[in-house]
């Protein structure tokens, strides 16, 4: 992967307007930090199929390096968001409004490193006639331990536009759901390979669990240079993420 990850340290160095540090961990494992990255990146070869466990406080981003072949933009994207770099919008500027599947699909398809989901009910928000993030719901559940009209709805996709970041965003697309549907409570799932604590925190989430690692099957393109179909046919390879973290948001009127 040496030459992939080449180009994404010397892209990242471009972002973070800095030197990408580069160390070698366990199993051939490659960390790249910097002083303007408030996280390190852990880079995961194809024959290491499970994630090296760390005991410091330090904010770790584990990503496979397919991944990075497969989807360097969107993950260098997504690292240029979290570290600060994309334009910032705030949500007084923009409006909400409802987004077909469409629609959804393709923002996702461009803009999500996970496969696209329509869901039950999508919203948009939109600066300048320009749609910048989405939110995908789910439709409601009924809570056996609640009351009859109690529904409980799942947050299952949120993302911004390719380097903008709308600060309060989710905030006024949670806000425009609610308006609509009046849901008990919203609950998701925070992917941990990206994520201990999640900053959904900051606007009243509240953990309430966490999913154990969990394997996955990962189509690979063989490399083999045999001409016959089944050299060149899709493989697969197992690996393990970190887990995820099951959040949930309770609204003050379902208490």
């Amino acid at each position: 992967m040496s030459a992939i990850l080449d180009r994404f340290t010397t892209a990242l160095g471009e972002i973070m307007m800095e030197d990408i540090r580069v160390a070698m961990l366990d199993q051939a494992v490659v960390e790249l930090s910097s002083t303007n990255m408030p996280m390190r990146l852990w880079i995961y070869p194809d024959h290491v199929h499970h994630r090296i466990t760390h005991n410091d406080a330090i904010k770790t981003i584990h990503l496979d390096a397919h991944i990075i072949a497969h989807d360097m933009a969107k993950v260098l994207a997504r690292i240029r968001t979290i570290a600060g770099f994309g334009r910032r919008i705030y949500a007084r500027q923009t409006v909400v409004a409802r987004v077909d599947k469409r629609i959804t699909t393709a923002f996702l398809t461009e803009h999500h490193l996970q496969a696209p989901i329509p869901g039950k009910y999508r919203y948009g928000l939109f600066f300048q006639g320009e749609l910048i993030s989405i939110a995908v719901f789910s439709g409601g559940r009924r809570m056996q331990e609640q009351a009859e009209d109690y529904r409980s709805f799942e947050l299952i996709r949120f993302c911004h536009k390719r380097d903008f970041i709308a600060v309060g965003g989710l905030s006024k697309l949670i806000a425009a759901f609610r308006k609509d549907f009046k849901p008990g409570d919203l609950m998701t799932y925070v992917d941990r390979d990206w994520s201990l604590d999640s900053s959904l925190q900051q606007i009243g989430f509240r953990e309430e669990g966490v999913l154990e690692p969990q394997f996955v099957e990962i189509p690979v393109q063989s490399t083999s240079m045999s001409s016959t179909l089944e050299e060149h046919a899709l493989s697969t390879i197992r690996k393990k993420n970190s887990g995820s973290t099951k959040l949930l948001l309770r609204f003050a009127s379902s208490v």
